[in-house]
């Protein structure tokens, strides 16, 4: 169900909550659905069970997710997005980067859109 790239730079707690992420937004994890256990994923994953609870914690601590004791962790029902000036900025400077690379490969300004649509339409995500 989720990807987990044990070369990459990127932790692999951030890569799992990125996966998850991901699903909620392709659809693929609905609001209320129950997520694997720790122990579950862990084993799934063949990943510490300490990075699957490190994961969920950030889930927790963002609102996508919350823990109901002795029932187990589930998407969050009704998640409202935070707006997080700083992370804003970062995200802000990431995206520039990506830009300046694409520009260096050649990409023209039409085809970066085009990819950018296509993404937005492969998460699902919705105009607003």
């Amino acid at each position: 169900m989720f990807n987990i790239d044990q070369r990459s730079s990127t932790p692999i707690y951030l890569q799992l909550v990125q996966e998850i992420k991901e699903a909620i937004l392709k659809g693929i994890l609905q609001p209320g659905d129950k997520l694997p256990s720790v122990r579950e994923l862990s084993v799934g994953l063949t990943i510490n069970p300490n990075t699957v609870q490190k994961s969920y914690q950030e889930l927790e601590r963002q609102r996508v997710i919350e823990t109901l004791r002795g029932k187990g962790t589930f998407v969050t029902m009704h998640y409202q997005p935070n707006q997080d000036e700083e992370k804003f900025n970062l995200l802000k400077e990431e995206l520039k980067k990506l830009l300046v690379e694409a520009h260096y490969l050649g990409l023209t300004r039409d085809r970066m859109l085009k990819l950018v649509r296509q993404l937005l339409d492969e998460l699902k995500m919705k105009e607003s």
